[in-house]
């Protein structure tokens, strides 16, 4: 299988919510204020929503919509780390982990000793933060605490309305495959899983891409095809159905696509970062560049495996749907789709590619 990278971009367009808060509003003239997210770029004020955050709403929608079980965490004085097991948790396989620890044995003279157990995986779902498009100024709005009985407590809250875009990137050959070699970053199993692994329908490859001082490939233990194929399809589809966010009693906000682009790639760079973008009189006013994505669905002919699938909901840039629907035309490897289409159609596309 070659290194093949399932590329994601989506926009979500959300109205008077406050999806990611920063603690202690300062600035405000409430006691009781919280502030929202948000980063400068060039003089100008970005709300976002932590790539972490978005992390969180992604393992909790698997556990819901695809009863995913997910790896406990163990707290130990100031650090905390999940069991470390990816072949039992999905989510420990998907979103990676790191777990410092070391348990007793009993060597072969009958003396007890620790052993160094310490796994670490780098996650191969990574994402970047959500963003908002244009520059935001949140609005602090006053709300309060009340019954019918005693006095209101009043507090500030900021709120915004944004389109935000995101952006992701799933490795489908790290994926439900580790490394047990001692070195730095690449021990995910310890010994005993990878028996345990291996005893379950698990099997050694070649690491393509490392040797051994000797000069020979080192071996990954892969688990079986049809658990890959479920955790990397699950992980993309439960984009239809991702919820999350702070304030959602009061705020609640749609975070499910509103417009997204899938594509396998050969490489780990993303191309599709920049097709929407703040332009016109103001800059909340956003746009979907669609000169940029047939720049990028040129430049990067070569680097697309399969069909490249285009989904946005209707309602949101219907001015743009008959430039849409033309890239069919001027590109045979796009298709264009709602967006529930277009996660199905790749999922099913992912399933011959791995």
């Amino acid at each position: 299988m070659n290194n093949l990278k399932a590329q994601g971009f989506i926009l979500i367009d959300v109205d008077v919510v406050a999806l990611n808060n920063a603690g202690k509003n300062t600035q405000s003239n409430f006691d009781n204020a919280v502030g929202t997210k948000r980063i400068y770029k060039e003089g100008k004020s970005y709300v976002y929503v932590s790539g972490q955050a978005w992390r969180y709403w992604w393992r909790d929608t698997l556990q819901k919509t695809f009863n995913w079980e997910l790896s406990p965490i163990t707290r130990d004085s100031k650090i905390a780390f999940t069991a470390a097991d990816p072949i039992k948790y999905a989510d420990d396989d998907i979103f990676g982990y790191m777990k410092a620890a070391a348990e007793e044995i009993v060597d072969e003279k009958g003396k007890t000793k620790k052993e160094n157990i310490t796994v670490t995986r780098v996650s191969p779902l990574k994402n970047s933060v959500l963003v908002s498009v244009g520059a935001v100024t949140p609005v602090e709005n006053w709300s309060s605490m009340a019954r019918q009985d005693a006095d209101s407590v009043p507090y500030g809250k900021q709120e915004y309305s944004a389109i935000m875009k995101g952006m992701f990137s799933l490795d489908l050959e790290q994926a439900g495959t580790f490394a047990t070699y001692n070195k730095t970053g690449f021990k995910n199993l310890t010994e005993a899983l990878k028996k345990q692994a291996l005893e379950n329908g698990a099997t050694e490859i070649d690491d393509r891409f490392l040797k051994n001082e000797k000069g020979n490939p080192y071996k990954l233990v892969r688990l079986a095809p049809d658990v890959r194929e479920k955790r990397i399809t699950e992980t993309i589809l439960a984009l239809k159905n991702i919820s999350g966010g702070a304030m959602q009693t009061n705020n609640m906000g749609d975070v499910t696509p509103k417009f997204i682009v899938l594509a396998t790639l050969n490489s780990g760079n993303h191309p599709f970062s920049h097709i929407a973008s703040s332009g016109g009189i103001k800059d909340d006013i956003i746009d979907l560049n669609i000169s940029a994505l047939k720049e990028v669905l040129s430049d990067y002919k070569n680097d697309f495996q399969g069909t490249v699938f285009i989904g946005r909901r209707s309602g949101f840039f219907d001015n743009k749907a008959n430039e849409l629907s033309a890239l069919e035309t001027e590109y045979p490897n796009v298709k264009v789709l709602t967006i529930n289409e277009a996660i199905d159609k790749y999922t099913e596309q992912l399933k011959k590619q791995l």
